[in-house]
């Protein structure tokens, strides 16, 4: 008998406590409906990347190599100082159409030289870079990257044409997307009059095709003219975060063109080997009725 009291006393204490549970629910619901949650400024404002045309799309895409060299011209006098390109050698610029020479008077010449030690006192030292080499790191280690820039590291670029979902759209609108938060405008909205309270960090720059509109990163291209193309191109910002983008595809995907002429000529072979297939079955068949 009191065992059979006591399974109805905890009965009636789960019942209760299911009932609070469904109370405290249906508040919460409620005024999620009722007074749902203001958006915020990054989903109102962050903009997806704007389209951007280049030669490496779709399937049968190829590299334009004179706009890729253009590009790598770009990324050596701009973007080299703070970024990284650890997956990259030397002699893969013969690839995309400089000659041996030519890799190895860029590699030789170039501005950071090669971590090494000295063999006679085993002291660290450097080394000018040969072909072989990858393409040296702007800085030292990840507390010389946050002290020259403002307590970020700079990502490493070699795959950032594939890290980032829009590849190189991304990148391009990101290098063009700098502008002033005061006069931002998006579907015709005002950034200043739907968030009067939003502010750029000190250190930071605002972007909105950077997910939290704030990027540490000055706005590297900030001129026509800003590197002399020597095919004698126009070297307009938008000239330039084009080629720079291309360029940065080709370091993520190096053997596009290859691929995509592996995968044509496998699509050729299936179809033919379905034919040839297909015309072996009929043979075979040809004289068995069902």
């Amino acid at each position: 008998m009191v065992s059979l009291i006591l399974r109805y006393i905890n009965y009636i204490i789960g019942a209760a406590f299911a009932f609070v549970l469904l109370i405290a629910l249906w508040g919460t619901a409620s005024e999620l409906i009722t007074n749902p949650p203001k958006a915020t400024a990054e989903e109102e404002f962050h903009l997806e990347p704007e389209p951007l045309a280049l030669h490496s799309d779709g399937p049968f895409g190829t590299y334009d190599y004179r706009q890729v060299q253009r590009g790598f011209q770009v990324y050596k006098e701009v973007c080299s100082a703070c970024h990284s390109l650890k997956q990259v050698a030397f002699r893969d610029l013969e690839k995309i159409g400089y000659s041996e020479a030519q890799v190895k008077a860029i590699a030789a010449g170039w501005q950071i030289e090669q971590p090494d030690v000295n063999k006679d006192t085993g002291e660290p030292a450097t080394r000018p870079n040969v072909a072989s080499d990858r393409f040296p790191l702007p800085f030292a280690n990840d507390v010389a990257a946050r002290a020259a820039n403002n307590n970020a590291i700079p990502p490493d670029l070699s795959l950032m044409a594939k890290a980032r979902e829009g590849g190189p759209a991304y990148i391009h609108s990101l290098l063009t997307g700098y502008t002033d938060p005061k006069t931002f405008t998006h579907d015709g909205k005002s950034l200043a009059k739907e968030f009067p309270d939003f502010t750029v960090p000190t250190g930071l720059h605002f972007n909105p095709y950077f997910p939290n509109l704030n990027i540490a990163m000055p706005p590297p291209l900030t001129q026509d003219g800003q590197v002399q193309y020597q095919d004698g191109t126009r070297a307009t910002v938008d000239q330039m975060s084009k080629d720079v983008s291309a360029f940065l595809m080709w370091t993520a995907e190096p053997n596009l063109a290859k691929r995509h002429a592996t995968g044509f000529g496998a699509v050729i072979f299936l179809l033919i080997f379905t034919g040839l297939t297909f015309g072996a079955y009929r043979n075979i068949w040809r004289g068995i009725k069902h």
